[in-house]
This record gives C-alpha cells, structure tokens and sequence, in this order.
C-alpha cells in the first residue's frame, strides 16, 4: 500500500491560499478519483477540491477554517501498488537521540510556550500570528486596540516589528522642540458601534463568510481611494432600436441570447483604449499601467451578495464573442460555478445598476482599480431633437451613466473625458449594420 498526499492546487493569478470551508469526505471513507474531498473558499469564490486517485481517506490535516496555503499536503489517500505519483516518502529511521537533540527540543517547546497566548482574536477578520498576540497580552493591548496597529506585513497582516513599534510610541506626548511642538501620531483606533438596543420583534441575522468580505472590501476601498463621480446622460435610441431588430436573428444564428450588456461592455473596451491613463493601478506613489483591457462585471450570486468576473482581453472580442463571454459568466455566477481565476486579474469594473431599475448611483471602485463604471435603467423620455430644418420634441431612449473615480490618479478631467468618450462610441451606433 502506498499513500498518496492530496495538495491545495493552484486556485488562480496571484491566489497564495485558501480557507477550508467544509469537508465532504471523513477518514476511513472509499475515495474515488474526481470525488470532491474538501470545499475552500478564496476571496470571493467557493471551490472544490477533487481527489486524483482511488483509494482510502486516512488523515485530514487541516480542520475547517484553517487558512492553507497553495501547494500544501492537506489530507493523505492511501491507494492501492507501490507506486502513487504523489506519494509521502517514508521515514528515514529515527537514529539514537543525543543529548544535544533533546536539548533542541525542549528549547522548541519553550519557544512555543512563550508564543501561546489565550487573546481571543476569533471575531476579528485579521490574522495575528501567536507571537504577536503574546506581545499584545503581556504589554496590555486589547483586541480593539490591537486592530487600530498598522499592520505591514502581507494583506496588512501585523508583524512582530509592527507591534513592537506600537508598544515603544504607545502613548507619547507632545514633546517641545524650540518653537515646534512635535506631536508622535498612532493610527486612529478602531471606532466602537454604538450600542444597539433591541425588542422581542427582532431577529439577528449572522453575516455570511462573503457578506462579511464584500463588508471589508468597500470599507477598505473608501478609506484607500478619495471617490469622485462625474455623470452624463447618454442617448440610446440608435442600440434599442438595433438590438430590437436584430435580437431574434442574432439568437438563431449564434444560440445567444443579445442582451445590452456586451454592447456597452464592447464599448467600454473601446473608450479605454483612448484614455489607457484610466487602465492603472496604484502601488505607493507608483503608478502601474495595465498592458491588458480585463473587464470586471458585476453579476448578482444566488444569494443576494454581488461578485466581478472578468473579461481577459476585452478589446479584442468581436460583439459574438463579447456576447457569448457576458452570457457564461453571468450564468456560472448565478449558478455558483465561477473559478477562481474567474475573478482575477481585472483592471476596470462595471457595474449595471439598472437592471434594478435604478436611474444612478456612485458606485464603490473595486481596488486596486481605479474607477468603476455604472450604467443605470433605459428609460424613455421627451428630448430636444436637432434637425436641419429646426429642433423637434421627440421620444428618445436615455441612459444616465456614473464614473467613480480615485481622484488620487484620476483629476476630473479625465474622469469626465472619459464617459464623454464612451457617450460619443455610444450614440454613433449605426442602426443600419450587422452584426
């Protein structure tokens, strides 16, 4: 018999780990190949994890929200032969124990009792390593004091460095210096709710594991990113009336369905393309240029919570391709079916509020992008029409589009030239073309 080491395989671009969410198979169970053994999530994306061979669950090495990281042995198969591609070498034999290893050991054993601490950071979304909480206990800190350190470790994780500097600024006063009065400036603590009263009428509802990261993710947005909008109202008459036409033969022929979306996505791909300054990222006080159009596209999950796959690419899909592409992520994201790299590697977001029925918003940027787009209810109204032989009052089709932008790298300017440009590809449609 030999054992065969289950990994946490790759779970997309730049995807270091993941959280067992759920173990579907227990030890002592018959595994066969494909069967799903464990469910992880990563940000924002739920993922099974499937055995590649026959054979015997025999060990689970992570309990349920444990974090693991890419790569890692997670749970041991014991298959059936001698040989079990990933198989776990067996053990050298353990030689005689010296003194000096005995030594080793329980100076190991030390170093971990010190490191143990009872601090309870469970309720908290942030991972504090033993030491660092060892620290927190011994010099007082409270859990909401420990969440208001700034953390410069991976994620905003707090390091051992980050905490000792904490400890020795903790509490300083003004010092005089001549005629300058030098204040030492800590992070703002984390502001405590209010206290909420209740009634016997009420109900607690617990945040879900998404709902509690979505919470995070635009919190962490509007603290990171001044938001600015710019709003401009578009005419689309021109498209209703195309996609009106052309809808029904455009589903014979392709076997889709011609909804607005990848219209204005194709769209939005072109408008980038003029204004590549939008197409960035921030990193410090370094600017990155994205080298490739991926459009993120906000697509409403079963239950509720909002999620951004990504079109890789964008500017070089046909309106068919564009089309086909809107219509798999959209199904897979109501149908829980997105992979992780499903998510990853967007460089500019839109959003479709009006599917709702909403007129506008201000919509949050998803970072570390730098503007979001969103394209609010077709509604018909009376408008002002432009012809030779005078101006006219006519029906028209019109849209009212925001652009949120981080006015840190984007002046108003180009926030505004921006939805004037997609206004200007928009309105131009010819009614007469094909598709």
């Amino acid at each position: 018999m030999a054992k065969f080491e289950l990994k946490l395989p790759k779970m997309g671009e730049s995807v270091a780990e993941a959280t067992i969410t759920s173990w579907l198979k227990e030890v002592g169970d018959t595994i066969e190949m494909d069967d799903t053994i464990v469910e992880v999530a990563t940000d924002k994306v739920d993922s099974e994890v499937p055995s590649e061979v026959d054979g015997k669950l025999v060990e689970i090495l992570f309990e349920k929200d444990a974090v693991v990281q890419v790569g890692q042995t997670i749970a041991i198969i014991e298959v059936e032969g001698e040989d079990a591609g990933n198989a776990v070498a067996q053990p050298e034999p353990v030689k005689e124990t010296t003194s000096e290893a005995v030594a080793e050991v329980e100076k190991t054993i030390e170093v971990a009792k010190e490191t143990t601490t009872s601090i309870d950071t469970s309720s908290s979304d942030r991972f504090y390593s033993p030491l660092v909480k060892s620290i927190a206990e011994k010099e007082g800190i409270s859990l909401s004091e420990l969440e208001g350190v700034n953390g410069t470790g991976k994620d905003g994780r707090v390091t051992k460095n980050d905490i000792l500097d904490y400890v020795n600024n903790r509490g300083k006063a003004p010092v005089k210096t001549n005629d300058a009065i030098q204040f030492d400036i800590e992070k703002p603590k984390k502001v405590e709710s209010a206290p909420i009263t209740m009634s016997g009428e009420d109900e607690i509802i617990e945040m879900s594991r998404m709902g509690k990261l979505i919470s995070k993710h635009m919190v962490d947005s509007v603290q990171t990113s001044p938001h600015v909008q710019s709003f401009i109202e578009i005419d689309v008459t021109n498209i209703v009336n195309w996609r009106n036409k052309v809808k029904n033969a455009f589903q014979q022929r392709e076997g889709e369905k011609l909804t607005f979306t990848p219209i204005f996505m194709q769209a939005v791909a072109q408008t980038i393309k003029k204004h590549p300054m939008i197409n960035i990222s921030l990193d410090g006080d370094k600017i990155i240029k994205r080298g490739n159009i991926n459009l993120g596209m906000a697509a409403a999950l079963p239950d509720g919570n909002l999620i951004v796959p990504v079109i890789k690419n964008a500017d070089e899909l046909s309106l068919v391709g564009m089309t086909k592409k809107v219509n798999d992520l959209a199904t897979r994201s109501r149908a829980n079916k997105l992979k992780p790299d499903d998510i990853q590697g967007g460089t500019y977001t839109v959003t479709n509020i009006g599917s709702f029925g909403s007129i506008t918003g201000t919509p949050i940027i998803n970072q570390p992008q730098v503007a979001i787009l969103a394209l609010g209810a077709i509604i018909k109204k009376p408008a002002v029409i432009e012809t030779p032989q005078g101006d006219l009052i006519g029906i028209r089709h019109k849209m009212i589009v925001s652009h949120s932008y981080d006015h840190r790298v984007v002046n108003g300017a180009l926030g505004g030239m921006f939805i004037k440009t997609f206004k200007d590809i928009i309105e131009a449609w010819d009614p007469n073309q094909d598709f």
